[in-house]
């Protein structure tokens, strides 16, 4: 089943119907793809989205990157409360979004290599960067 991890609708499916998932995403919010996949994402190495930081940080940095970072735990809790609660009663069983996240098979990553920072990945996460850009006549 082929569906974008963000809204978790398509999971919950390929979960209750037992199809393996792929996921074709730009990045989860709150960095649960990562968690999911369990891909190394340190901050004091991985800078955080809209941190506007760089490989080379201070140690101060590395500790503002961190403080960056804190807010999506408590924001990711909310904002998957729905869908956990949606899949807990459709499954039957008590499940958590992360859960239904890491039964993903194949995650194609749509990132820009010149945008993005590069970063540690599993191998089944595939980056398949460029999708967005037009070929120069």
């Amino acid at each position: 089943l082929l569906t974008d991890p963000v809204l978790p609708c398509g999971s919950i499916l390929a979960e209750h119907l037992s199809l393996p998932s792929m996921y074709f995403l730009r990045g989860v919010p709150c960095g649960l793809d990562f968690e999911a996949t369990q891909c190394p994402n340190p901050p004091s190495y991985v800078p955080r989205g809209f941190s506007q930081l760089t490989d080379r940080m201070t140690f101060f940095q590395r500790v503002g990157n961190l403080l960056f970072d804190l807010p999506n735990v408590f924001l990711c809790d909310f904002g998957f409360q729905p869908f956990a609660k949606l899949a807990s009663e459709f499954l039957h069983r008590e499940v958590t979004v992360l859960d239904l996240l890491r039964q993903g098979s194949v995650w194609l990553l749509r990132v820009e290599f010149v945008l993005d920072y590069p970063r540690p990945l599993m191998p089944n996460i595939i980056p398949i960067g460029g999708v967005h850009c037009a070929h120069k006549k």
